[in-house]
């Protein structure tokens, strides 16, 4: 009977709802990492260093965890449909008022919302997805709605580049509000409503459902997004010290990195449906990511080899999140906000790990430690996920 289910669920993928997703994927990840190119026009225009516009991803990260966590929570109290609708919007309000604001202080502020906002729906979207479909299918329905935060680094940024030298950073800004918003109408047109749970049943289930494995399950995500923020983050100054590229030069090399991000992403869900040890498979990624960060990072006989490299430790780490995520959905219904939204939080932990981390190691003896680093997290995410499959450490 429940093979049946599962068949007849299969045939009817929500095709509309994980389009909606991926748009407000990419709207929310396109908010942060499009800035990227615009920081010297913003220094510029607001009269500060360009540092500091920069800290601003620090900013942003910290009122995100802050806001998935209890994003996840609300929609598990009051349903996940206003929620998903309504943040967007305030994305789109913040993304408007930051392209307005005159001062440093002024931009951060909104920043800070638009941070949060983004935070309030990002796990719920994939609470949302998970719960219209199969377990079978979860895999490569998430891995879609991961798409979304992939193509801001293939078309998001590029994009930026090019609108902002038109238009300004100001002008740019007012088009990712447009795609936000256009995000919170295909939502409201995509996702059912959904009724309030009962505050009893909730608790039982939350109780449940926050298990040890739950917890290592989180501490994985922690590890991973520290692995992925190492080689976001720094691969880019790590060409241009090693082989004296310009930025004209990183071009190329930077669009193979995120092209490895999107091609992982989707093939990583792929795997997740159809070798179903979901942990496994995340296991064997992880591990081989870490080996191939040793060579990345301590091997560079030419740029070709060393942006191949780039392209295949980004696939290895992008290509075990989707089981990770299908594994963090298989909990009850009424508490998957929550669990989805928990997420959220160890990723934001996980990038202010990363660039701390980062900062340390250059400090302490440049780029030649990042890849021992590597090799350590992810054999110690692996070794995490290993122990989230023993049978003593289920789901409740």
């Amino acid at each position: 009977m429940n093979a049946a289910i599962d068949l007849k669920l299969e045939r009817a993928m929500p095709w509309a709802l994980i389009a909606a997703c991926c748009l407000a994927s990419f709207a929310a990840a396109s908010s942060g990492t499009t800035r990227a190119p615009l920081l010297l026009a913003i220094s510029g225009d607001l009269a500060v260093p360009m540092p500091l516009v920069a800290n601003l991803v620090s900013l942003t990260a910290i009122a995100w965890g802050i806001t998935s966590a209890l994003g996840g929570w609300l929609s598990d109290r009051f349903g996940r449909r206003v929620l998903l609708v309504v943040a967007p919007l305030v994305l789109a309000v913040t993304m408007a008022l930051q392209a307005q604001a005159d001062t440093f202080v002024s931009l951060a502020a909104w920043a800070v919302l638009s941070g949060g906002s983004c935070g309030t729906f990002m796990g719920v979207l994939f609470a949302e997805v998970s719960a219209h479909v199969a377990d079978r299918q979860r895999g490569r329905a998430l891995g879609w709605v991961m798409s979304g935060q992939s193509l801001a680094l293939v078309i998001g940024v590029p994009m930026a580049a090019a609108v902002g030298a038109m238009v300004g950073w100001r002008g740019w800004f007012l088009c990712v509000a447009a795609v936000a918003l256009a995000s919170s109408v295909a939502l409201l047109m995509t996702v059912p409503k959904s009724p309030t749970r009962a505050a009893g049943t909730r608790r039982n289930s939350l109780k449940g459902a926050l298990s040890a494995r739950i917890w290592g399950l989180l501490g994985c995500g922690v590890i991973e997004r520290v692995c992925y923020g190492l080689a976001a983050v720094y691969y880019p100054t790590f060409l241009q010290v090693t082989y004296d590229l310009s930025l004209v030069q990183l071009a190329i090399p930077l669009l193979v990195f995120a092209i490895g991000n999107v091609v992982g992403t989707i093939l990583g869900g792929q795997l997740a449906d159809r070798l179903y040890d979901r942990l496994l498979t995340f296991t064997v990624a992880m591990a081989l990511s870490g080996f191939s960060a040793l060579a990345l990072f301590l091997w560079h006989p030419g740029v070709a080899i060393s942006v191949a490299l780039g392209f295949i430790y980004v696939f290895l780490n992008a290509a075990g999140r989707p089981s990770l995520m299908a594994a963090y959905a298989a909990v009850p219904d009424q508490v998957r906000g929550t669990v989805m939204g928990l997420t959220g939080t160890a990723a934001s932990v996980g990038w202010i790990g990363a660039a701390g981390l980062g900062a340390a190691m250059i400090g302490l003896g440049g780029f030649g430690g990042f890849g021992p680093l590597g090799l350590v997290l992810g054999l110690a995410c692996a070794a995490g996920a290993l122990w989230c499959r023993r049978p003593n450490t289920s789901l409740g």
